[in-house]
């Protein structure tokens, strides 16, 4: 049974998706900075100083004791946090999008290339054909 995992952990597939999550999960704090740090301070410039992160609907506000400690706490929809979280996603989406369009793009001309060479190469059968015809030929005078 070690064997068999052994053989499956080591295919290269699993390799490649291991280094695939790993890339994307940096990937990923490197996209919530942006959107944090960079997009969203845009967006509350614009909004007027509007954190999205604080934007809710309250359905039911907390109540606290007379010390302050709180009783039930409030219940609220964080649609502020679903917009970032949205915002997030659209930007993960796009770069994505342009990385495999990118690599698309090419692999088309690596693809071309290779195809373009193996045009040109001739093989020994190519030319042991040629040269059986040109003898054939020749007897046939």
């Amino acid at each position: 049974m070690l064997k068999e995992f052994k053989e499956f952990a080591l295919k290269g597939n699993i390799v490649d998706m291991a280094v695939g999550v790993i890339i994307g999960g940096a990937f990923g704090k490197i996209v919530t900075s942006l959107v944090n740090d960079i997009i969203m301070p845009f967006f509350g410039y614009i909004t007027a100083g509007m954190d999205f992160n604080k934007l809710k609907l309250v359905i039911s506000e907390a109540k606290l004791a007379a010390d302050g400690t709180v009783l039930k706490p409030e219940a609220a929809i964080l649609y502020g946090s679903f917009i970032q979280n949205l915002i997030d996603f659209l930007i993960i989406s796009v770069s994505i999008f342009f990385c495999i369009k990118f690599l698309s793009k090419f692999k088309r001309k690596e693809a071309a290339k290779e195809a373009q060479v193996e045009e040109k190469k001739v093989t020994e059968l190519d030319i042991l054909t040629e040269i059986r015809d040109l003898m054939t030929e020749k007897n046939n005078k």
